[in-house]
C-alpha cells in the first residue's frame, strides 16, 4: 500500500443542509472529507481531524475505499461537529444557521511518526494557532503548504491568520475572507498584502464564476464550469483545495505554468462536487471525467 504523502488538516462534520434544489440532515461534511476526497483522485491523503461519540461509524468505510489513510483521526466522547445552513437562490452565499464546534474544539494537532515526514500539507479551516503548532512539527519543512481559513477564524484571530499565511506556500481564501483579512473592497490590492507575506500565489476563489491566482509575475484567472445541475455548492472550495494539492504533489512542479494548469483541473473537480449533497457526487469522479471536464474549461475560456 502506498505510504500517505500529503496530509489533510480539518474538520469532519455532520451537515443539515437546506438548497433551493433539496435538503439533508446530518450528513456527512466538514473541511476534510470534501478536500481528502478531491485529492485522492490524484495521490494517497491522510487525513488530520476528530469524530464524534455520536458520528455514524460507517460513513469512514467511504473515505477508507477511496485509499485515504485515517490513521490520524482522533475520536472524542463529545458529540461531533454540526453545521446548518441553507442556501437562497445565489448559491454562492451560505447562511448558517446553526454551528455547534462540539467535539472538533479538541483537534489536536499531533500526527503519527510515519506522517511526519509528509512533503504536502493542506492547513484547512481550523484555529490559526493550532494549524502553526502542526506545520511546526514535521521533521523537515513540507515541499509545499496551503492554507484556508474561514470569517469566523479571521474575525475573531486576525494576527494568528496573517502568521499562517506568512509561513505557508500559498494562500487559498475566497473572496469575502480576503477582503475581510486584509480590510480593502479590491481583491488585487489584498492579493499583493498576501504575496508580501511571503507567500508564493495567492488563489482566490469567486464560487461559480471561478477563482483568480496572483503572483509577483502576475495574475491568472479561471473560469467556473458552467453546470446545469447545480444541487450542492458545500464544499466545493474545500474540493478545490484538495485537488489542487493532489495534483501538485503528483506532479511536483510549482511553476507558474503548471499552477494554471492545476487551477483549472481543481476547478473541474470542484464543479462535480456541486451536482450533489454531501460528498457523493464527488466520490464517483474519474479521471477520465475530469480530463473531458478540464478540456471544457478550455474552451469556454478561448477568445
Amino acid at each position: 500500500m502506498a505510504k500517505a504523502n500529503v496530509i489533510i488538516a480539518g474538520s469532519i462534520g455532520l451537515d443539515s443542509v437546506k438548497t433551493p434544489f433539496g435538503s439533508v440532515e446530518n450528513e456527512i461534511g466538514g473541511s476534510a472529507t470534501f478536500s481528502s476526497i478531491a485529492c485522492a483522485i490524484f495521490a494517497k491523503p491522510a487525513v488530520l481531524s476528530i469524530v464524534g461519540k455520536d458520528f455514524p461509524k460507517e460513513k469512514l468505510k467511504v473515505l477508507e475505499k477511496k485509499g485515504i489513510d485515517l490513521s490520524a483521526l482522533q475520536y472524542s466522547d463529545k458529540p461531533n461537529m454540526r453545521w446548518k445552513a441553507h442556501y437562497d437562490f445565489d448559491i454562492n452565499t451560505a447562511h448558517t444557521d446553526s454551528f455547534e464546534a462540539n467535539a472538533f474544539a479538541d483537534l489536536l494537532p499531533i500526527l503519527p511518526e510515519n506522517l511526519l515526514s509528509a512533503e504536502f500539507i493542506s492547513l484547512g479551516n481550523w484555529f490559526p494557532d493550532k494549524q502553526l503548532q502542526l506545520l511546526k512539527s514535521f521533521k523537515k519543512k513540507p515541499m509545499l503548504s496551503v492554507t484556508d481559513s474561514i470569517e469566523y477564524y479571521i474575525t475573531n484571530f486576525p494576527k494568528q491568520v496573517l502568521d499562517v499565511v506568512n509561513a505557508t506556500d500559498i494562500a487559498l481564501f475566497n473572496d469575502g475572507e480576503a477582503r475581510q483579512l486584509f480590510k480593502t473592497t479590491n481583491l488585487m490590492v489584498a492579493a499583493k498584502e498576501i504575496l508580501k507575506l511571503n507567500s508564493d500565489y495567492a488563489i482566490i476563489k469567486k464560487g461559480e464564476h471561478g477563482c483568480v491566482m496572483f503572483s509577483k509575475n502576475g495574475n491568472f484567472s479561471c473560469p467556473g464550469f458552467p453546470l446545469e445541475n447545480v444541487v450542492d455548492p458545500t464544499g466545493c472550495g474545500d474540493s478545490f483545495a484538495g485537488a489542487l494539492l493532489g495534483y501538485l504533489s503528483k506532479t511536483k512542479d510549482f511553476s507558474e505554468k503548471n499552477m494554471r494548469k492545476a487551477i483549472v483541473v481543481s476547478s473541474a473537480v470542484a464543479s462535480f462536487n456541486a451536482e450533489s449533497h454531501s460528498f457523493y457526487r464527488l466520490a464517483e469522479v474519474t479521471k477520465k471525467e475530469v480530463k473531458e471536464r478540464v478540456k471544457a474549461i478550455k474552451e469556454i475560456s478561448k477568445f
